[in-house]
């Protein structure tokens, strides 16, 4: 993976603990992956952001 082997992971793991604490690197997890997953939705959602959710609507003149 990458060319790094089982020790230099392990070394790059305790490093990321040593920095951001055990009961916080749960938190930084957490964001990053809500990070990803609304990337993820914009670049999908693009054609549906452009168009109006309510464009099948009638709007009512008074």
């Amino acid at each position: 993976m990458f060319g790094m082997g089982m020790m230099e992971m392990l070394i790059i793991l305790v490093v990321v603990v040593l920095l951001f604490g055990a009961g916080r690197l749960q938190g930084v997890g957490k964001g990053l992956g809500d990070g990803i997953r609304s990337f993820k939705e914009a670049v999908k959602g693009d054609d549906e952001a452009s168009t109006p959710k309510e464009a099948g609507k009638k709007i009512d003149p008074s």
